[in-house]
């Protein structure tokens, strides 16, 4: 199977390299159904709230209890929430790579989709949701048979997507800020603001240790990766992959480069001469369009041969769920930030 080709936009060429090693069957999947949901009755203490997004203003009258997520960034920060019992459908995820005590929750919650990619338009109207969150606008693509947003909000199923990441030009302009909006936002929107608000305080205590451990340090030269003879797939100097970098302690090598998700020449690769390489990692998802990260880390190594990072093997396997906009960009940080600076995360 050959690799899809490429798009203007940013995400959906992040997706489609992913759903590429799946099979589409959504259609033939069952509404989701959810037991115990709560009943659209009397309005709740603390409601309507109204939250932005994407340009758009979002109104809620009661906390949503039949919820449909997307890409397993969307899942998993609902779950860092305490929101399972909310959450009625969710798509597939195919990385083993799952955060802490989540994956028996993610087994529990129906798949409607057999890929990462919300079904195609009739499945997800079918599902009857109150509130539908993604990480990108792919899987609203009404070209692509699927229920665009304006469709899903005539339907009573409003779309929040997380990072900003409402348009290409958006995507680009990311900021590791919009993590604690997003999470204060589903705060409001699920009544549980107080949950919100910690969560935030916990992970702006970790990003600030991180940053705190590698300040002063010399910065580590990075070349961020996701595999390719040539041309290469690699990060830029803008988005999440690259705030993600500078936060560890960390300087893209390709921070001139414009875009995130982008190909470069193998001329721009050998020249980096990075000192470090992150390599995206997919974990489960293997085959002849899907090469393992130490497969992509030798395609590196051989293309910047004289590089510090070819000569001392020095790449980290980062999951691709990490270079999305969610709760666990955030704790990525500390992951990369150990694995530039170990010396510093010895105390």
């Amino acid at each position: 199977m050959s690799r899809p080709p490429r798009t203007s936009s940013t995400i959906t060429k992040k997706l489609l390299v992913l759903t590429s090693a799946l099979t589409l069957t959504a259609c033939s999947q069952a509404p989701a159904t959810q037991e115990g949901t709560q009943t659209a009755s009397a309005p709740q203490t603390g409601f309507p709230v109204t939250v932005e997004n994407c340009g758009r203003e979002l109104t809620f009258d009661r906390p949503p209890s039949k919820v449909v997520t997307g890409y397993h960034p969307s899942l998993e920060t609902l779950l860092a929430l305490g929101l399972s019992d909310r959450i009625a459908g969710r798509t597939f995820f195919g990385e083993s790579a799952f955060l802490p005590g989540q994956k028996e929750q993610y087994d529990k919650i129906p798949q409607i989709s057999e890929t990462i990619m919300l079904p195609q338009k009739e499945v997800m109207l079918a599902q009857g949701a109150d509130f539908v969150l993604d990480n990108a606008m792919a899987g609203f693509d009404t070209a692509g048979g699927y229920a665009g947003v304006a469709e899903l909000d005539a339907a009573g199923s409003p779309v929040y997507i997380l990072g900003g990441w409402c348009s290409p030009e958006e995507t680009l302009q990311y900021t590791l800020d919009k993590t604690f909006t997003d999470l204060r936002n589903l705060g409001k929107i699920f009544g549980v603001s107080e949950r919100a608000e910690k969560l935030v305080g916990a992970l702006q205590g970790s990003l600030a240790d991180a940053k705190k451990r590698v300040e002063g340090r010399t910065p580590v030269k990075v070349l961020a990766t996701d595999g390719g003879k040539g041309p290469v797939n690699a990060y830029g100097g803008s988005g999440v992959t690259n705030q993600m970098i500078t936060a560890a302690g960390g300087v893209n090598v390709l921070a001139d480069v414009k875009g995130d998700y982008t190909e470069v020449s193998v001329e721009e690769v050998s020249a980096a001469q990075p000192e470090a390489v992150l390599v995206s990692d997919y974990a489960t998802l293997r085959g002849e369009d899907m090469p393992s990260s130490p497969a992509k880390a030798e395609e590196a190594f051989a293309i910047a041969k004289n590089s510090p990072a070819a000569k001392e093997k020095r790449y980290l396997a980062l999951p691709v769920a990490a270079q999305h906009p969610g709760y666990r960009n955030i704790l990525a940080i500390t992951d990369i930030a150990a694995f530039l600076h170990p010396d510093a995360f010895t105390r």
